[in-house]
């Protein structure tokens, strides 16, 4: 589509928490003043943004159709489900519909990278901008993660690239986003309360490829793989097999190495992040970089020095050999499965897992082969019920801190305690931080009065 905001008399941002007001703050930097609808008769923006609520024209709680079908373009915030009644009768208006990432997609005069997938795009996506800054680059981290996209751009900054972690829902609403390379880690059922089927889903993530220069796809899961080739377009894949191509996995008589082109570069072992999970991630934000012109060997060098992000397989408490490991971030059924095949080679005593919270309709039956690697499974939460149903022996508690202490009396000599539910945490919790951090004030409690 890619025209000129002065082609539209009325633009509309739809939702107004973080994303929304990032788009209204744009438009109004680029003297085009919005309406903002949220359903929420309070939505965040309202009193976190005042000083941008008041420059815009405003209705907030349920959506009026009226409002829509007044627009001539409609910037819609990822939280919110398109098939709302009314967002599909203005769709079928005619009302054109485009996600802040497609809006970015129109002025971006740097390159761009970007990174989808149900499991590590956080990790990686700041991986990749560690990798560049080791390596003399000035990127934006941005997208689905930290600071919105189009405030570096209200903001003027001088970032000669940008590294976007895209969900599912953004990518839904992108046309004309051209990348100079383009990743999708994995593909596992997830967000299946906004989609109608796991296809759809996968379609939403294939969507990152349609203007890449370059495909980086996962040889270890073949629904990353793209499925067509344009002029131009080249190919690289990653994956923990030792292949003769792209990133790979090989064996040394000193231990296993992150190779290119069959070229060892990184020691697995010398890696800042554990588990066979991180090695992809690890390939992945290589690749990216390379995207951008920087030389496998260099990008290796440019991984030292990294740190877990929170949340994400980070150990947040060690007591007597027995390491407490918060994945709070795992919110689907494929995270968790990732953190236990990444982390079960690295306990030589047992592991112990919490899981449980809304597991958003997925199919939890996933979780049972991986299972029989666990020694104690905790479970909590409104389909804890269900988990433990997939193990004999399973406990189910009603709190984090039961959980804690439960795990705590079951932990041998070099035993890890990790906390990967497998589930969102709406239903107990703010989000998957709150919930980490009550689970490392839980265990800091524990052990403050051992």
């Amino acid at each position: 589509m890619m025209r000129p905001l002065t082609d539209f008399t009325t633009i509309t941002v739809l939702g107004f928490g973080l994303t929304g007001v990032s788009c209204a703050r744009y438009l109004l930097s680029q003297k085009v003043r919005p309406v903002v609808l949220d359903s929420r008769a309070n939505p965040p923006g309202a009193t976190d943004a005042k000083d941008i609520a008041d420059q815009c024209e405003c209705y907030f709680g349920p959506f009026q159709l009226e409002h829509l079908l007044q627009s001539d373009l409609i910037v819609v915030s990822p939280g919110i489900d398109r098939r709302d009644a009314n967002l599909q009768m203005a769709a079928d208006a005619g009302i054109p519909m485009i996600s802040d990432i497609e809006l970015f997609a129109w002025v971006v005069a740097v390159p761009v990278v970007a990174v989808t997938g149900s499991n590590g795009k956080s990790t990686v996506t700041e991986l990749t901008g560690h990798i560049l800054r080791n390596c003399g680059m000035n990127p934006a981290v941005a997208g689905n993660i930290g600071v919105p996209v189009l405030d570096y751009l209200t903001n003027n900054s001088d970032n000669d690239c940008f590294v976007l972690e895209l969900s599912s829902f953004q990518l839904e609403l992108v046309e004309s986003l051209k990348l100079k390379a383009a990743c999708i880690l994995n593909i596992t059922a997830d967000h299946l309360d906004r989609y109608d089927d796991e296809r759809a889903y996968e379609r939403a993530k294939h969507r990152i490829y349609q203007h890449a220069s370059m495909c980086i796809w996962n040889r270890d899961d073949e629904k990353t793989k793209p499925v067509f080739r344009r002029r131009g377009m080249s190919k690289v894949s990653f994956g923990t097999s030792d292949a003769a191509q792209g990133f790979a996995l090989t064996r040394r008589a000193d231990g296993l190495w992150i190779s290119w082109q069959d070229k060892p570069l990184l020691s697995v072992a010398s890696l800042p992040i554990q588990g066979m999970h991180n090695v992809q991630n690890v390939q992945a934000a290589m690749a990216l970089a390379h995207g951008l012109g920087i030389a496998p060997v260099e990008a290796a060098r440019g991984v030292k020095g990294f740190k877990a992000l929170p949340h994400r397989c980070e150990l947040v408490f060690e007591h007597k050999g027995v390491r407490w490991i918060d994945d709070s971030k795992a919110t689907n059924v494929g995270a968790a499965v990732a953190a236990i095949e990444g982390l079960r080679p690295t306990v030589p005593g047992r592991l112990i897992l919490i899981a449980g919270g809304d597991a958003k309709g997925a199919d939890l039956g996933l979780l049972r082969p991986v299972l029989a690697h666990v020694d104690v499974l905790i479970t909590l939460g409104r389909d804890g019920s269900k988990i433990a149903e997939l193990k004999t022996g399973a406990r189910q508690v009603q709190s984090l801190n039961e959980a804690v202490a439960y795990a705590a009396k079951h932990c041998t000599d070099g035993s890890m305690v990790l906390l990967s539910p497998a589930c969102a945490s709406l239903d107990m919790f703010a989000n998957y931080k709150e919930r980490g951090m009550k689970f490392r004030a839980a265990v800091e409690a524990y052990y403050a009065h051992d």
